[in-house]
């Protein structure tokens, strides 16, 4: 079983790698008959990647998602911003405690249309990481999202959300701060926005830590992301005592885009380019933009009290069951 997304598509990244050295040497070539010879070897290559890439990404197993979910070449909340906003101005400080830097949000243009845009962000090296806490926000990082949330209440601004994050964060420091009253009270004044909201699962969407900045009218999840109440390793951990066992987890807790969609949590998977967002993040960028616009132009013509109402609907709709008749008699016995 492949640990991580590294470990699971190194074949591919040795072919990219390959292909990137033999295209640097036929762009230096002079001699015509050697760089059209050496040229062949690099279209050669590219359809080896290509066959490659269909065949497992055509097979792709829950434990696949998840590694393709953390993917450290995928394309981040920032990522997403840079591609689809104009005059974005990162907003610092939840105004009680600290500044969070997992969560990063503002008012930016999007489409020519003034949004608030607020999504969890992750690192791509080591500092970076550190820095971003790993993409889990402490308490102060869902304050700091209130605000946002409230900031566009007052000037009427839909709010975007985008959802990448292994969990909140669990230190003992956030507990002690209230991590969990934080999350709610996110949720909450998610819940209480008269203005349209559109989330997108980008990758991972794990946990409280994910849901509490994605209780909107619609949500969205990209075609290899994955949501759930736990990352695998800590149910793993939890249910058999041995992270290891994450795959095996994975596949039980029925977290990929099929299986949100067929339960209700999300109303929409998007595409991703072939081979994934992390392949082509521009394409991804504006399959997601063309996405939340539209949903933009279906919450126009609700009003606020229809927006509220149909937000807690699609929320109250999430994990209803059906008791058996034998189940009611043995209760009542």
């Amino acid at each position: 079983m492949a640990k991580s997304w590294k470990d699971w598509e190194k074949p591919v990244l040795e072919l990219d790698e390959t292909i990137r050295k033999l295209q640097a040497i036929v762009d230096k070539e002079t001699d015509p008959e050697r760089k059209t010879e050496l040229s062949e070897r690099v279209q050669d290559y590219m359809r080896r990647r290509d066959a490659y890439l269909e065949t497992r990404y055509s097979r792709l197993g829950p434990w696949e998602k998840v590694l393709i979910a953390r993917a450290e070449t995928r394309p981040y909340t920032l990522d997403y911003i840079n591609a689809l906003c104009e005059d974005f101005v990162e907003l610092e400080g939840d105004r009680r405690f600290a500044a969070d830097h997992a969560i990063v949000g503002g008012p930016a243009l999007m489409d020519g249309r003034r949004v608030m845009v607020v999504g969890h962000q992750k690192g791509r090296n080591i500092q970076e990481r550190s820095y971003r806490n790993f993409g889990m926000a402490k308490p102060e990082g869902y304050r700091k999202a209130i605000r946002l949330f409230e900031m566009a209440e007052r000037f009427r601004m839909p709010v975007i959300t985008f959802v990448d994050t292994p969990a909140a964060d669990p230190g003992v420091e956030s507990e002690s701060r209230g991590i969990s009253e934080a999350i709610a009270a996110a949720m909450l004044s998610m819940f209480e926005l008269t203005v349209p909201t559109v989330s997108t699962v980008i990758g991972e969407g794990g946990s409280g830590g994910a849901i509490g900045i994605a209780v909107a009218n619609h949500v969205m999840m990209q075609e290899h992301a994955v949501y759930s109440v736990i990352p695998p390793e800590g149910c793993a951990a939890i249910l058999w005592r041995a992270a290891e066992k994450g795959a095996q987890a994975a596949a039980a807790l029925q977290l990929t885009s099929d299986s949100a969609l067929k339960f209700g949590l999300v109303e929409e998977v998007l595409p991703e380019p072939f081979g994934g967002a992390h392949r082509d993040p521009l394409e991804a960028a504006q399959t997601v933009g063309r996405a939340i616009m539209a949903s933009l132009e279906r919450q126009d013509k609700l009003s606020g009290a229809e927006l509220k109402a149909e937000r807690a609907a699609r929320f109250r709709r999430m994990g209803a069951y059906a008791e058996s008749a034998v189940a009611a008699v043995l209760a009542e016995s």
